[in-house]
C-alpha cells in the first residue's frame, strides 16, 4: 500500500504479518513475540549495530510490536532513506540470524518480562479473565506466551515458527509520506521482488464455543487494592455488531481510537461519560476505563475499574450493570448517541494524521479485516441509530457472556 503525503520530507514504511498469539500452539506460545525480538537482532547482510546507527543517521525512528492478530515493523525517517528502510525490512523477511547464545539471551529477556509483568494486579487479573473467558480458542492465552513454553521452547521451535510466518504471502507492506509513487514502487520490486512466495500458513480454525452462563475469576494475592475486570464476548470486526458496540462503548466511556496504538487499552473513562458518573463520582472507584479493539475472529469487550478501599464487590457491580441495563433500556439517548459519534470520528481524523498513524492505521486494518473498511468505517459509525445501539448492548452485555474477575489483596505476612 503506498500512500503520498507531502506535508514534510519523512516516509514512513510498516511491514506487516498476519501472524500473532492466536496462531500459536500449546507449547510454543509466545513465539511471535518472541521472533519480534530475535528479529531486530540483524540479519545475513546487516549487523546489530548497523541497523541502529543507518537509522539513527537517517534521523530516524523504528520499533515493532506482537499482538494477537499481528506482528509489525516499522521506520519512520527522512524520505530520501526509503531504499535503507525496504532493505532493512526485506532481510528482516528473509535472513534474520538465530544465533544459539542470542536466542538464549532474549529467552532471559522474555522471561523477566513476564516476571515484571506477575507482579502488577491488573495484568495478573486480566490474563485470568481471558484464559477463562476463552476456555478452546487461542485469544486465551497472552502474547507473552506461558511461562512453562518459555523455559523449554527450542531454538528450532523458535526459527520454524519465523519461517513459517514471515513470508510475502502472509505480509503487507505499507509506505506513507513523501514518496512518488512509482519510484517506491521500484523500490519495492528491487528489495522484494525476488523473495519467492512461501508455503500458505495454517489458520485458526477452533471457534470458542457460545459461553451458555457468568464466569467468575478470583486472583489472590498480596497488595493493597481491589481491582474489578469484565469481560463480554464481542465481535470480531467484520461482524455486523462491532460498529454498534464501538458507538455504545463511546457513549458508555467516551469515545477512542479504532486500533490497538490509539487508546482502545487503559484510557480512563470521560468525566461526562456514564461509568465515569456511576463509578468515580460516588467514589466508588477510583479509575474506570473500558476496551473494545478491532480484531480478526470474536475477542472480547472489557471494563476494568480500580476500587476504592472499604467499598463491597456487590456495590460495585451493581452500579456497573445498572449502566448497562440503563442503556439497553433508555429512550432519550440522541444527544449522548451524538457526542459519542463525534468522538469517535475525532479520534479518527486525528489517526489520520501524521506518516507513522496513518501507516499504523492502513496496516493494523489489513490483519484484521482489510485496509478499505478504515475508509467505510466513518459511514457506518454515521449510520447508527439509538434503536441499533441499544439493540446490541441488549443482546451483547447480559450476564450469560460475561466473565468477572476480581483480584483481591493480601496482607503481606
Amino acid at each position: 500500500m503506498l500512500r503520498p503525503a507531502h506535508a514534510a520530507p519523512v516516509v514512513s514504511v510498516w511491514c506487516w504479518y498476519h501472524v500473532g498469539s492466536k496462531d500459536e500452539r500449546p507449547g510454543t506460545t509466545g513465539a511471535s513475540h518472541w521472533v519480534e525480538h530475535m528479529n531486530f537482532k540483524g540479519t545475513e547482510g546487516i549487523s546489530r549495530e548497523d541497523l541502529k546507527i543507518w537509522i539513527e543517521r537517517a534521523g530516524g525512528a523504528w520499533n515493532g510490536y506482537t499482538w494477537i492478530d499481528q506482528t509489525t515493523y516499522f521506520e519512520t525517517l527522512s524520505s530520501d532513506a526509503l531504499d535503507l528502510a525496504l532493505r532493512i525490512e526485506s532481510e528482516r523477511m528473509t535472513s534474520c540470524i538465530y544465533e544459539e547464545d542470542e536466542f538464549e539471551s532474549e529467552r532471559s529477556v522474555i522471561i523477566a518480562e513476564l516476571q515484571g509483568n506477575q507482579n502488577n494486579p491488573a495484568y495478573l487479573l486480566g490474563v485470568d479473565v481471558a484464559a477463562e473467558a476463552f476456555r478452546t480458542h487461542p485469544y486465551g492465552w497472552p502474547t507473552i506466551g506461558w511461562l512453562s513454553d518459555l523455559e523449554n521452547m527450542s531454538r528450532n521451535d523458535l526459527y520454524n515458527h519465523y519461517r513459517n510466518y514471515y513470508v510475502p504471502n502472509n505480509a503487507t507492506l505499507v509506505i506513507v509520506g513523501d514518496i512518488e509513487p512509482n519510484e517506491a514502487l521500484r523500490g519495492v520490486q528491487k528489495y522484494f521482488g525476488h523473495i519467492e512466495r512461501g508455503n500458505s500458513p495454517p489458520t485458526v480454525q477452533t471457534r470458542e464455543p457460545e459461553q451458555k452462563g457468568e464466569r467468575r475469576v478470583s486472583v489472590e494475592r498480596p497488595g493493597t487494592t481491589c481491582y474489578l475486570d469484565v469481560a463480554f464476548h464481542a465481535p470480531a470486526v467484520g461482524d455486523e455488531d462491532f460498529v454498534p458496540l464501538l458507538v455504545a462503548d463511546a457513549v458508555l466511556s467516551g469515545g477512542k481510537g479504532i486500533n490497538l496504538w490509539a487508546g482502545g487499552f487503559g484510557r480512563d473513562a470521560r468525566t461526562t461519560s456514564p461509568l465515569y458518573q456511576a463509578l468515580v463520582e460516588p467514589e466508588l472507584v477510583a479509575a474506570v476505563s473500558s476496551a473494545l479493539l478491532p480484531t480478526e475472529q470474536p475477542y472480547l469487550y472489557s471494563i476494568s475499574a480500580t476500587v476504592r478501599d472499604g467499598v463491597s464487590e456487590s456495590t460495585v457491580e451493581d452500579a456497573l450493570f445498572t449502566v448497562f441495563d440503563s442503556l439497553a433500556s433508555e429512550r432519550s439517548t440522541d444527544h449522548n448517541l451524538q457526542k459519542a459519534k463525534n468522538q469517535l470520528l475525532t479520534q479518527l481524523a486525528f489517526d489520520d494524521e501524521g506518516v507513522t498513524r496513518i501507516g499504523h492505521q492502513l496496516g493494523y486494518f489489513s490483519t484484521v479485516a482489510d485496509w478499505k473498511m478504515i475508509f467505510e468505517i466513518e459511514e457506518k459509525i454515521n449510520s447508527i441509530t439509538a434503536e441499533n445501539m441499544r439493540d446490541v448492548v441488549a443482546r451483547r452485555l447480559v450476564s450469560s457472556r460475561r466473565t468477572v474477575g476480581w483480584f483481591r489483596p493480601q496482607a503481606l505476612q
